[in-house]
């Protein structure tokens, strides 16, 4: 493939750990004394709609924890839940030089809640160098659906070609390929570096 003029990538095992995935609900469930089973079983039902956007975080909570009296508050069930996510800064710092190098135009296309996304984008600095968030609260589309990958073509004004996504899932990888863009699955930083280098997005670390 002819060099990429964007990098699409995902947030959540990509460039940051995941927002609330099931270790996080684990320790969750340990730190504020709650059943994981019932836990799970309410999440699971609730989260879709959180993540298109189509119920709010305390809405959420209401659902899945606070369905019943509770010695701990809202807030402190949230902060725990921003606390979790944290930044994989090698990976910050390839995209954010890569960008810089070779003038590239940075989507992110992600499965996540709004408040969570609102956090995530403030505390890791994200602004800084994505220009364009897809992100399923906001388009209310999540992935595997494809057409989450067509706004993020869309919006970006870029040919699928002429990108390289970045996903950690081999499902979505299969799905954008599907789409004819071409996806790299992200399974470690030497492995992503390397694999960016050889299609002419290299650093220059001399």
């Amino acid at each position: 493939m002819s060099r990429p003029i964007a990098i699409f990538t995902d947030l959540g095992g990509v460039l940051l750990t995941n927002g609330w995935d099931r270790h996080m609900r684990e320790r969750a469930a340990n730190h504020f004394g709650l059943d994981i089973a019932e836990l799970d079983e309410r999440h699971n039902l609730a989260f879709d709609a959180y993540e298109e956007g189509k119920i709010s975080l305390d809405e959420y909570l209401e659902r899945v924890v606070f369905h019943e009296n509770r010695s701990f508050t809202k807030d402190d069930y949230r902060t725990f839940m921003f606390d979790q996510s944290q930044p994989f800064p090698e990976m910050l710092d390839l995209i954010r030089r890569l960008k810089a190098r070779h003038g590239l135009k940075i989507v992110v296309i992600s499965n996540e809640g709004r408040e969570l996304t609102a956090h995530r984008i403030a505390a890791f600095g994200l602004r800084d160098f994505v220009d364009i968030f897809v992100v399923s609260c906001y388009v209310h589309f999540r992935k595997p659906d494809a057409d989450i990958f067509r706004i993020a073509l869309d919006t970006s004004q870029i040919r699928a070609g002429q990108t390289i996504y970045l996903e950690d899932r081999p499902l979505f990888v299969e799905v954008a390929r599907d789409l004819g863009i071409p996806s790299l699955r992200h399974v470690s930083y030497a492995e992503t570096r390397a694999s960016l280098s050889s299609i002419g997005l290299s650093l220059d670390d001399g």
